[in-house]
């Protein structure tokens, strides 16, 4: 069966088992923003909904608080999506057991409705690659224009890059940037600012100097975790080539 829809997967060492070499865990990289019910509401809107946005978001905001109640009541509460039941963990002991917060815990069993498990099937994964914890790394360059991830760029055009830690920071310092390599060596820096400049992702545009032919790629930053930045810049390899080629009108 074809698939609608792809998740990337990261490939990263599983810590956990020092004994084998080889044994990865896979993490979904995420993308965009996470969902709110804000966005939600806006999202109802701009399908014409006759409705306001300030009355779509006050049902969806109401709705919460009555899921909360219900479940702080005791109670199990069933969406289109996922199935939330009460659960108190921990070992009691004795027959007059008493709650001990440092040995119990209130919390809720999530599971996923018919629904949710049906539409699964429609989803495929595709590996990005493997990455070390806590590293900076390039996962993948997609064409914007084609929105292909095949190493293709389109002349001209602006290219999508997400990964980790590759955020160009800070901004304003030289030799800082995205660079495409040429065959003969010289590098390319890519327009900047770019129109998006985060951890996860960039997008930048393919300057006139990039014309027809084979390039690597290369971020140089010191970006590091939350707003620390390192002493001295990091290069960050692309691991795949690409190719820039003028698309025919």
């Amino acid at each position: 069966m074809a698939k609608k829809y792809f998740w990337k997967l990261w490939l990263r060492l599983n810590t956990l088992t020092k004994s084998v070499n080889h044994d990865y865990i896979a993490v979904v990289s995420t993308v965009g923003n996470t969902l709110r019910n804000e966005d939600i509401a806006r999202h109802i809107v701009k399908e014409r909904s006759e409705l306001r946005y300030e009355t779509i978001l006050s049902i969806l905001n109401e709705r919460d608080a009555m899921e909360r109640d219900a479940v702080l009541n005791g109670s199990s509460v069933q969406s289109g999506n996922i199935h939330l039941t009460p659960r108190v963990t921990g070992n009691w002991i004795g027959t007059a057991p008493v709650f001990d917060p440092k040995e119990h815990k209130i919390t809720l069993d999530a599971t996923l409705t018919v629904e949710m498990r049906k539409a699964f099937e429609d989803v495929g994964v595709d590996v990005l690659g493997t990455k070390a914890v806590g590293g900076a790394i390039i996962g993948l360059v997609t064409d914007v224009l084609t929105g292909k991830t095949d190493g293709v760029v389109s002349v001209g055009g602006d290219i999508m890059i997400t990964g980790e830690k590759i955020k160009i920071a800070p901004v304003d310092e030289e030799g800082l940037g995205v660079f495409f390599i040429a065959a003969d060596g010289t590098e390319i820096p890519l327009d900047h600012p770019a129109t998006m400049n985060n951890p996860k992702k960039i997008i930048c545009r393919l300057p006139a100097q990039v014309t027809d032919g084979k390039y690597t790629l290369k971020i140089v930053t010191r970006c590091s975790s939350g707003s620390k930045l390192l002493n001295e810049p990091r290069t960050i390899p692309y691991a795949l080539p690409l190719t820039a080629v003028t698309l025919q009108s």
